[in-house]
């Protein structure tokens, strides 16, 4: 016994229907991780800055704060990976809540260009008003600092079996954060050993440049995704060789943008002198390219059958 029409098109639309969570309605290893490093590292900011003040040393107060506005971009993240899961499946984003993580790197850039702006004004000010340092002390502090950023670097090391980008940039900073605590050992060693009080304070500034930086890049990276920029063309090229390569098809407007931070929407308008239905020209797309949501219309050359433009 043949379908009947109501019954054909609930068939049709049931194949059609999906969401857009994409797996952010699960908790994942990043997350936790991610919390983890929190916690060890707000400890470990506390003591710097404390010990910063009592022993008054900018670069070891730099290296504090610098790991204060890390506390600060992970918090972030952290709750970007959690917004991100309890919304998974919230209709009212188009797209999924894949966006979240770059809407917090985007606020975790502007944050920590704040933290460099003072870090640098009071740089500034100790290389104009030099003050004494406790170097031993400061030394032991900051060595310890080092040893946090690094275990905080393997505790964030990628395990899973795609990149996620906002444990990246996480990563990153982390790394970002050793250099700073290098640069603040290096300049309490001399200045202990040679008496270089300036060097305390110019190694504040170096830090300073470095989370500066650090924040621009973050603020391009974030807001080319919150703006919807194209893919990379290595992407769009891709694309348009697989459905073009051996047939008369040809790609005559491409869309490609990031909806999630492990893959793309896509919007593909095809003109063909044969076309062929939505699902053969899906078929064709790079599977590891990641494209998560993709729109085809297709366009005869010539009269042809009127095929209906088709998503997944």
């Amino acid at each position: 016994m043949g379908l009947t029409s109501p019954e054909l098109h609930a068939q049709c639309l049931a194949r059609l229907a999906h969401d857009h969570a994409w797996g952010h309605e699960a908790a994942r290893g990043a997350e936790r991780r991610t919390r983890g490093v929190i916690a060890l590292t707000l400890v470990t900011m506390v003591v710097e800055v404390v010990a910063g003040l009592w022993s008054g040393s900018l670069a070891l107060l730099a290296d504090g704060l610098h790991m204060g506005s890390h506390v600060a971009a992970l918090s972030i993240t952290a709750w970007a990976y959690a917004y991100a899961r309890r919304h998974a499946h919230d209709q009212s984003f188009s797209f999924g809540t894949g966006k979240v993580g770059a809407l917090s790197g985007f606020a975790s850039a502007l944050l920590l260009g704040l933290f460099a702006l003072g870090m640098g004004v009071e740089g500034v000010q100790r290389l104009l008003r030099p003050e004494p340092v406790a170097w031993g002390a400061a030394l032991v502090v900051a060595a310890l600092g080092l040893v946090v950023n690094l275990a905080s670097a393997a505790m964030l090391h990628e395990h899973e079996g795609h990149e996620d980008h906002n444990l990246r940039s996480a990563r990153l900073h982390v790394l970002a954060d050793a250099f700073t605590s290098v640069l603040a050992i290096v300049a309490l060693a001399a200045g202990r050993t040679f008496g270089w009080t300036w060097l305390d304070a110019a190694a504040g500034l170096v830090g300073a440049v470095v989370i500066v930086r650090w924040s621009v890049s973050l603020v391009k990276d974030s807001a080319a995704v919150l703006l919807d920029r194209s893919a990379p063309d290595a992407v769009c090229a891709r694309i348009r060789e697989a459905v073009e390569t051996g047939s008369a098809d040809r790609v005559a407007d491409l869309h490609v943008w990031r909806v999630a931070p492990d893959g793309y929407a896509a919007v593909i308008a095809i003109v063909s002198d044969t076309p062929r239905t939505p699902d053969t020209y899906r078929a064709l797309l790079p599977p590891d390219l990641a494209l998560h949501h993709v729109n085809v219309e297709i366009h005869p050359c010539q009269h042809g059958p009127d095929l209906a433009t088709g998503s997944s």
